[in-house]
């Protein structure tokens, strides 16, 4: 019963947090007060499940917990007597499950991710709060994604909940007149969400399926806001998680291991989300190249390709160009690199790369050094690989990108003895 009880805890803080902290957020209107509930209340299912056994509906003892703790905490505020009873009547609703999801839309998740990006915040502050609150990242992994210190990282947190505090921002969705000025923030932190689930910066699982999900499901949510004519870009960031979803059961192999790209059984590909996700592709395409739809595109043609050698990597070349033209960054860059050496040869990649390498912008990036590595051990020079190889296991942090880039290095060292 013990281990059943904190395996239960366990799946439903990776699988619920996000959705217990919104939904507590609406009803408290504290971020603190709603996340420190949240905690307390994991810590009593924690030891209370190992005894009583695991609830019928674990959210709703969650929620109903947190609810009571937080009304504890508010009580304890002498100095907010009149909030507390004002709380106490709104918390004092009965809470039942299964259904959280109000009919209305958008959902509480939804409201959530509009409060972080309201443009009183700075990007950066959107970005981490929403990983925090949303996502349930530990400051250190929000730190690690912004390669600044945890300290530092902390009082950014901090700040932006002050913000929303004292600026009185409301939890809810802009109307359409104010959306746009947060659109562009809230289709980042979507796909930050989702390239957290398609590979987690830290530990096991290298895949947070459930992280995936609730992004495609957010964005589809905000693309039907935005009905009949949604953005070109809401499309396209649609259309590129659906494409890079289709792909998920093919990344690991029986044993729990990372299978790169070109090695994936593509009989395993979601044939029907990546068909979903192609007339999007075009729709978001031809309303112009924005950074998510040209991702899309060059998402598409691998989706398209039978088999790795059937890949139109020149046209794929093409895409960074143009993504690299109008949306410059170091990340674009280096997969322009990759694509260029599977066209022009590994030479022309490892040029581009080591530029990128001299300018410094992604030295703490292990992708890059993996990606150099990769280059050099096709080049013939192991040695070299393995000191790439080396630096990018130093610098990855999950456990299944680990493994793959042990395997490697043992690969290249034996191979160059």
């Amino acid at each position: 019963m013990t281990q059943d009880a904190a395996a239960a805890v366990d799946e439903l803080y990776r699988a619920e947090w996000g959705r217990i902290v919104a939904t507590l957020i609406r009803l408290i209107g504290d971020f603190d007060v709603a996340e420190d509930a949240a905690q307390e209340a994991f810590a009593a299912a924690l030891a209370q499940w190992r005894t009583a056994g695991i609830p019928d509906f674990p959210r709703a003892w969650i929620i109903q917990t947190a609810r009571h703790k937080a009304i504890d905490r508010i009580r304890r505020r002498t100095a907010f007597a009149e909030k507390l009873e004002a709380y106490a009547f709104e918390l004092g609703q009965a809470i039942e499950e299964p259904d959280y999801d109000r009919n209305d839309i958008p959902d509480d998740r939804l409201r959530l991710i509009f409060t972080c990006c309201h443009p009183a915040l700075a990007l950066d502050a959107q970005i981490a709060l929403t990983l925090r609150t949303l996502c349930g990242l530990e400051t250190d992994e929000i730190a690690r994604a912004f390669l600044v210190p945890a300290p530092t990282m902390a009082q950014r947190l901090v700040r932006a909940k002050r913000k929303i505090r004292d600026a009185h921002i409301s939890y809810s969705v802009p109307d359409l007149t104010d959306m746009p000025q947060r659109l562009d923030a809230v289709l980042t932190v979507i796909y930050l969400v989702f390239n957290e689930g398609y590979a987690a910066t830290r530990g096991e699982p290298l895949v947070r399926t459930h992280l995936c999900a609730e992004a495609i499901r957010l964005g589809r949510l905000v693309r039907g806001l935005l009905a009949p004519s949604p953005p070109a870009e809401v499309t396209g960031l649609v259309a590129l998680m659906l494409l890079h979803d289709s792909r998920r059961d093919a990344r690991l192999d029986d044993a729990g291991d990372l299978v790169v790209l070109d090695e994936q059984d593509r009989g395993r590909w979601d044939r029907a989300q990546i068909a979903e996700a192609l007339p999007l592709v075009e729709e978001a395409l031809a309303s112009g190249p924005g950074p998510f739809a040209l991702q899309a595109a060059i998402a598409a043609l691998h989706c398209q390709a039978a088999r790795p050698e059937d890949t139109d990597w020149p046209q794929i070349v093409r895409l960074y160009n143009l993504l690299e033209r109008r949306h410059p960054s170091p990340i674009v860059s280096l997969n322009r690199a990759v694509a260029v050496a599977m066209v022009e040869g590994p030479r022309s990649g490892l040029a581009l790369i080591d530029a990128i390498t001299a300018s410094g912008s992604l030295d703490d990036y292990h992708l890059l050094h993996a990606a150099r590595a990769d280059l050099l051990r096709r080049l013939g020079s192991p040695r070299e690989a393995a000191e790439s190889y080396a630096r990018a296991l130093a610098l990855a942090a999950n456990d299944n990108e680990r493994r793959f880039l042990e395997r490697r290095l043992r690969e290249t060292e034996s191979g160059g003895a």
